[in-house]
C-alpha cells in the first residue's frame, strides 16, 4: 500500500484515468484533482474516490460555473489557472503527479517544486521548455519521471553515479506508420495518424508517436532529468514495446526494465518510490512475449525527430519554439487543415525565424511559447 495523499493534475487523460486505478488498488487518498473542462468525468471520479477539492481550468462561463458549485456541494469547487496555482502552493499533499497536456502544464510544475512537494512527472513540456529553470529548484526531492521510457531509465539507474554510465537508449514503437511506404506520406488522413499500435493515449500524443516528435522530446526530457550529454542518450526502435528503455554501463553490461504496456506500472512506481508495493494492475508472462526486435530511426520517415534533436543541442529558447510549432501544425493537421507532411515545413519556418535566446526566463518562455502558437495559426489564414 502507497502511505502517500496525491495531487493529480489532468485528471481526465489517459495519465489520470490509469491513476485512478493505481489510486484504488493501493488506497491513495487524493486531496485535490483538476481538469481543463471535462466536468462530467472528473465529478464522477471524485464521487468514487472521495475527493475534497476540484478545479476546472477551462471553465470561464459563469453559469456553469456557479451550477456545478450548487449541484455539487460536497466538492470544493474551483476554476481558473491561479487558484490550482494557489492550492498546488498551499494544500497539503505529499506528491503531485502533472499529467496536464502540453505546455500549459509548465506552470503547475514549477508550482509544486516551488512548494517542496515531489513531483511526479508526466508533462513532457515542464523538462523541455524549462528544465534549465526546473532543475536548479530541486533540494532532496527529485522529479520522478511517469513517461514509461523515462521510468525505465529511472528504475535501471538506480544509485548508479553518472560516470558509471555509457549510454541510455530510448526505446521507440515507431508509431502507426513505421512500416508504411514512403509514397503514400501525402495521402495519410488525421484518423490513420491517430491509431498507435501499442499505446492507448491521447490525440496529440499519438500523433507525436506517428512522428516520432515525441522521442525527441523524451530525449530533452532525459538530459535533464538524468544530467547526462546529448551525446550519450539514444533512441532506437523496439516495435513491441516490452522494452521500455535500457542503461548501458561502462563496463559493456545493459539493465532494461520489461513488461507489458500498460501506464499504471510507472505511475505506480513514481506514487511508491522509494519502495516497491505488491500489485496485480500489471502482469507480463515472459512465455508469451513476442520476439524483441531493434531498428535504427530512419530520418526520411522520421525527419521531426532529427530536427528535435538538432534543437536539443541548440538549446536555449529553440526547445519552446519546437514544441509550440508543433503543437500549433498538429492542430491544424487533425483539424484537416494541413497535410501531414505539411507539419515539418511548417515547424521548420517557425524555428528559422525565431532569435536566439540562451537562458530564458519563465515569463519569456510563456510570452515566446503563445507568439509561436499564434503565429503558426495565421500563417496558415
Amino acid at each position: 500500500m502507497v502511505n502517500k495523499s496525491l495531487a493529480l493534475l489532468g485528471a481526465t487523460g489517459s495519465i489520470g484515468t490509469s491513476t485512478f486505478a493505481v489510486a484504488a488498488e493501493q488506497n491513495i487518498p487524493i486531496v485535490l484533482a483538476s481538469a481543463d473542462k471535462n466536468h462530467l468525468l472528473l465529478l464522477k471520479y471524485a464521487k468514487q474516490h472521495n475527493i475534497p477539492s476540484l478545479f476546472f481550468t477551462g471553465i470561464e462561463d459563469p453559469t456553469l460555473q456557479t451550477k456545478l458549485k450548487a449541484e455539487n456541494p460536497e466538492h470544493k469547487i474551483y476554476f481558473g489557472e491561479t487558484e490550482l496555482i494557489k492550492a498546488l502552493a498551499n494544500e497539503n499533499y505529499d506528491i503531485a503527479l502533472n499529467a496536464i497536456a502540453g505546455s500549459a502544464g509548465l506552470r503547475y510544475s514549477f508550482a509544486i517544486l516551488k512548494h517542496n512537494k515531489y513531483l511526479a512527472l508526466a508533462n513532457k513540456e515542464s523538462l523541455v521548455m524549462g528544465g534549465h529553470l526546473l532543475t536548479k529548484m530541486l533540494s532532496d526531492k527529485p522529479i520522478i519521471p511517469v513517461d514509461s521510457e523515462l521510468s525505465a531509465l529511472f528504475q535501471a539507474i538506480g544509485k548508479h553515479p553518472a560516470n558509471e554510465i555509457q549510454h541510455l537508449h530510448l526505446t521507440a514503437s515507431g508509431g502507426i506508420f513505421r512500416d508504411l511506404s514512403l509514397e503514400e506520406f501525402d495521402k495519410i488522413t488525421p484518423q490513420q495518424a491517430l491509431k498507435n499500435p501499442n499505446w492507448t493515449m491521447g490525440a496529440k500524443v499519438t500523433l507525436d508517436s506517428a512522428t516520432m516528435f515525441n522521442k525527441a522530446l523524451e530525449v530533452m526530457e532525459t538530459h535533464w532529468l538524468f544530467n547526462q550529454p546529448y551525446s550519450k542518450i539514444k533512441a532506437v526502435i523496439h516495435p513491441q514495446s516490452l522494452i521500455h528503455s535500457l542503461v548501458e554501463f561502462i563496463d559493456g553490461s545493459f539493465l532494461a526494465q520489461i513488461s507489458n504496456p500498460d501506464m499504471k506500472l510507472p505511475i505506480l512506481y513514481a506514487l511508491s518510490w522509494p519502495q516497491r508495493v505488491h500489485s496485480q494492475l500489471v502482469q507480463t508472462d515472459l512465455t508469451s512475449l513476442a520476439p524483441l526486435t531493434f531498428r535504427e530511426i530512419d530520418p526520411k520517415r522520421y525527419p521531426m525527430f532529427y530536427l528535435g534533436l538538432e534543437v536539443a543541442n541548440a538549446g536555449g529558447i529553440y526547445p519552446t519554439v519546437i514544441n509550440s510549432a508543433v503543437e500549433a501544425a498538429s492542430f491544424l493537421f487533425l483539424q484537416n487543415k494541413i497535410p501531414y507532411l505539411k507539419m515539418f515545413d511548417i515547424v521548420k519556418r517557425a524555428l528559422d525565424d525565431q532569435e536566439p535566446i540562451s537562458e530564458p526566463d519563465l515569463e519569456t518562455i510563456m510570452e515566446i511559447n503563445y507568439q509561436t502558437y499564434k503565429k503558426v495559426l495565421q500563417q496558415i489564414k
